[in-house]
């Protein structure tokens, strides 16, 4: 296993809260939370900062906040 991929994104991560419920959403916006390791209101996922994770945060944006 090379551990050179894991070691560069070691130090760069995102952290984000979710504030909106998927109710009345499409399924796909619920299915991005769970994908991003939230499916309750007020958990906390900290997250890889990778440009498919910053893809999938912008998707839900309105149900999302950057922490730090």
């Amino acid at each position: 296993m090379n551990s050179g991929t894991a070691n560069k994104h070691a130090g760069k991560t995102v952290k984000v809260k979710q504030v909106g419920s998927p109710m009345r959403r499409d399924h796909t916006q619920r299915e991005t939370l769970v994908g991003l390791k939230l499916n309750k209101i007020g958990r906390v996922a900290e997250l890889i900062d990778t440009p498919a994770t910053r893809g999938m945060i912008a998707k839900v944006a309105h149900l999302v906040r950057v922490v730090e």
